[in-house]
C-alpha cells in the first residue's frame, strides 16, 4: 500500500485531469470518504484473515460487502425487477461459497474466530460495502476526480498509520515490482467500477463487482494450478448464473 497507493493517486490524476470535468466539493467530500472506507477495510480484513480462520473471516467479509451497498440502494428508492432480485439472492450465496476455504485446511485449526476477529471481519465487510455507497453519491458531472481524491486520502491515511507504528518501508525488487503493477490494476478498476456505479442501479451494479472472488479463484486455478473445493465450484455456478439473471434486465 504505501507504493501502490501513491502511484495509482498519479495515475488517477493524469487520468482524471485527460477525461475533464468540474472539481465539486462532492468529488472531494464523497471520494475521500471512499477512499479512507476502502483503506480501514483493508487494514481490517488483514488484521482479521491474521488473527482468524479464512475459512470463516473470507465469506462473512464478503457476504457483508454485498449486502450493504444493495441495502443502502433499496433505501435510496431503487426497485430491481423480480428476475434481477432473485438474481442478487443467488449472487449473494455465490459470493458466500466462492469465498469459502476448505474445512481441513491447517488455517482453521490454528486460528481461532474470537470476539476480536468477529468485530475486524464486520469492520472490514461493512468498510468495503461502503465503499459502493460512498462513491455512488459523488457527482457524476465531476467524472474522475473522486477516485483521485479517494487515493489522495487513503495514502495521507496510510502513510500515517505506517509511520505511527514505524512500519514505513519500501519493499525492494519482486514485491515493489508487483505493487507497481498493482496500482495500474486498481486504477483501472477503480475507474471500471466508477462508471458501472453511475450508469446502473447501485444495488445490482455492486453485487456483480462484488462477485470478484470468482475472478481469483479462476486465476488461481489457471496460474498457481490450486484446485478448487467442491463448494467453490458450486459458487462459480450459481455467479454465472446470477450475472445472466441481473443482466437480462
Amino acid at each position: 500500500m504505501l507504493v501502490t497507493y501513491p502511484i495509482a493517486t498519479a495515475l488517477l490524476g493524469v487520468t482524471a485531469a485527460t477525461a475533464g470535468g468540474p472539481v465539486h466539493e462532492g468529488a472531494l467530500l464523497w471520494g475521500s470518504l471512499y477512499g479512507i472506507s476502502q483503506a480501514v477495510g483493508v487494514y481490517c480484513f488483514y488484521a482479521a484473515v491474521a488473527a482468524g480462520p479464512i475459512s470463516v473471516v473470507s465469506p462473512l467479509a464478503a457476504v457483508l460487502n454485498a449486502a450493504v451497498p444493495v441495502a443502502a440502494g433499496v433505501a435510496l428508492g431503487e426497485r430491481p425487477g423480480e428476475t434481477a432480485s432473485m438474481g442478487v439472492v443467488v449472487a449473494m450465496l455465490a459470493v458466500i461459497l466462492v469465498s469459502r476455504e476448505s474445512p481441513a485446511d491447517e488455517d482453521v485449526r490454528t486460528h481461532r474466530f474470537t470476539s476480536k476477529v468477529a468485530w475486524l471481519t464486520v469492520g472490514s465487510g461493512v468498510a468495503f460495502g461502503l465503499d459502493f455507497v460512498l462513491l455512488h453519491q459523488a457527482p457524476a458531472e465531476c467524472r474522475l476526480w473522486p477516485l483521485f481524491f479517494a487515493r489522495a486520502a487513503a495514502t495521507v491515511l496510510v502513510f500515517t498509520v505506517a509511520g505511527m507504528s514505524n512500519n514505513l518501508q519500501l519493499p525492494s525488487k519482486t514485491p515493489l515490482r508487483l505493487a507497481v503493477m498493482a496500482a495500474l490494476l486498481d486504477s483501472c478498476a477503480n475507474i471500471t467500477m466508477l462508471l458501472a456505479i453511475q450508469k446502473w442501479l447501485l444495488s445490482l451494479a455492486s453485487i456483480l463487482i462484488s462477485l470478484y472472488p470468482a475472478t481469483t479463484v479462476i486465476l488461481a486455478i489457471i496460474v498457481l494450478r490450486e484446485r478448487v473445493t467442491r463448494w467453490q465450484a458450486i459458487g462459480m455456478v450459481l455467479a454465472a448464473l446470477s450475472v445472466g439473471m441481473i443482466a437480462a434486465t
